[in-house]
């Protein structure tokens, strides 16, 4: 946890980010780390844990992080924590919460609110359209017999 946090603090102090930092342990050692840097990619994605999950990935060949742990500097949010679980790994520890987060104006309160339907007027308007042209993307990957699952 305490090299997740000075990434943490490298990430901002540098201006890439946000204070936010992620490391990714296997049997022990140090797989990947990360901090947020969304400012410096302008990519809203690069978030500590998912800059450390592509790290990981990369260095270990595989997409599958089972066998991994990792360490936040703070709770994930949403997408943080749904790539996470993509990533199949078991454990997770996190410093600060996301009330702490929302006091220095990292409040992603509201996604976790259309995500539980408690939202009434959403960010983003959503709709479903084209449905049976997608299905057949569908289609094909359900009869091609050389798939990998993931």
């Amino acid at each position: 946890m305490e090299i997740a946090i000075k990434e943490a603090n490298k990430g901002q102090t540098c201006g890439d980010g946000g204070p936010f930092g992620a490391v990714i342990i296997k049997d022990g050692k140090i797989i990947a780390k990360g901090h947020t840097k969304v400012l410096k990619t302008n990519d809203p994605t690069n978030h500590a844990e998912i800059v450390a999950i592509r790290k990981a990935t990369k260095k270990l060949g595989r997409f599958d992080l089972s066998d991994c742990e990792i360490y936040s500097s703070c709770e994930p949010c949403p997408m943080c924590f749904a790539a996470i679980h993509w990533a199949k790994m078991k454990k997770l520890y996190f410093g600060c919460n996301r009330n702490d987060a929302k006091k220095i104006g990292f409040d992603d309160k509201f996604i976790y609110d259309v995500i539980n339907g408690k939202k009434v007027k959403e960010q983003v308007t959503v709709k479903n359209i084209l449905r049976k042209e997608a299905l057949e993307s569908f289609k094909i990957w359900q009869e091609k017999t050389n798939k990998t699952i993931y």
